[in-house]
């Protein structure tokens, strides 16, 4: 199912889904360009459609308040937007991260394009890393992605990544979203959005303070069922078990990659404690939640019902140690 995935490079470790044109480090964002599948633009054109008549070819007419967006290179058709639209091109979502790159210390890991070309994402090593108990890596990451078809304004979101599972997982502290976005009816400007997020990345340190919480915070058989009840049955943790338990199949799924057969779950950081419940539920949200590819299950993880169940589990986790 590979070639679901349009393109993608990366940089070090192959990314867990093993996809992509791998590349030596600190590669110039020209190269990225190339590997990762985006040196080509987005363009429009004013929608035009015929009349059908009886006896006739039919007459062709415009409508100027939509245009359709294309690839210049494939000419292939990417979605039908409103004339407003601000389109966010390819080489802007690596260019963001030319200053980062040359002057700030981060390092490109991966970029690409999903769905064939409504998509687009970067994602950098900030240079920040943790390590809890065990020596279970924490490593914080920058992901920029955006779309072309109005399913996703522009997104930077800091994003932490556990090292032994490849486990992903936005930053949020208090049921608030670290990520800067900007909607497609709005000019994206970056210096601007990197302003905004140096509030956000420093929140990096005190998101690390919670998780340490998190691993430390040993927790019962009883809590842990009713972690999961509450974030993958969306079922009181409180309230006695329904005759027919909703989702059971991800429910059982999660507990036992809890209970030992999730990557890094027998570490002295996870093994019965709070940040293994989260972690059961992001590998199993990463790795194993049923998609129709590989390329919607990376879709879903980072940006749709995935990310949210992340999120909510995260919040989950953290009323453990409140």
């Amino acid at each position: 199912m590979s070639h679901l995935i349009e393109s993608m490079a990366y940089a070090g470790a192959t990314p867990w889904h093993g996809l992509g044109n791998r590349l030596s480090e600190k590669q110039p964002i020209e190269v990225w360009q190339k590997e990762a599948g985006m040196d080509w633009s987005i363009q429009d054109s004013p929608v035009h459609f015929k009349s059908q008549s009886i006896g006739s070819l039919g007459e062709i007419h415009s409508f100027p308040e939509q245009k359709v967006l294309y690839r210049s290179d494939t000419k292939s058709p990417l979605s039908v937007v409103s004339q407003r639209y601000q389109v966010v091109q390819p080489r802007e979502v690596l260019e963001f991260y030319r200053d980062l790159t040359e002057k700030s210390g981060y390092e490109l890991e991966t970029a690409g394009v999903l769905k064939g070309g409504r998509k687009l994402w970067a994602l950098a090593r900030t240079g920040e890393s943790a390590t809890l108990r065990g020596n279970d890596q924490v490593v914080s990451y920058l992901l920029l992605a955006t779309s072309c078809d109005g399913t996703l304004a522009t997104t930077a979101t800091p994003t932490a990544i556990r090292v032994v599972c490849n486990n992903t997982l936005s930053i949020a502290l208090d049921k608030t979203n670290s990520a800067i976005k900007v909607p497609h009816s709005t000019h994206f400007d970056s210096t601007l959005v990197k302003k905004r997020l140096g509030i956000s990345v420093s929140k990096w340190d005190e998101f690390m303070y919670r998780i340490r919480h998190l691993s430390e915070r040993k927790v019962h058989w009883n809590e842990a069922l009713g972690f999961f009840m509450n974030v993958l049955c969306d079922a009181a943790p409180d309230r006695p078990l329904p005759g027919v338990i909703p989702n059971e199949r991800a429910l059982r799924r999660a507990q036992s990659l809890y209970e030992g057969e999730g990557r890094g779950s027998s570490m002295l950081s996870t093994n019965g404690t709070a940040w293994g419940l989260l972690n059961a539920v992001t590998e199993y949200v990463d790795h194993e939640r049923k998609a129709r590819s590989t390329e919607y299950r990376i879709d879903s993880a980072w940006f749709g019902q995935g990310a949210l169940i992340k999120q909510r589990a995260l919040s989950a986790a953290l009323q453990l140690v409140s």
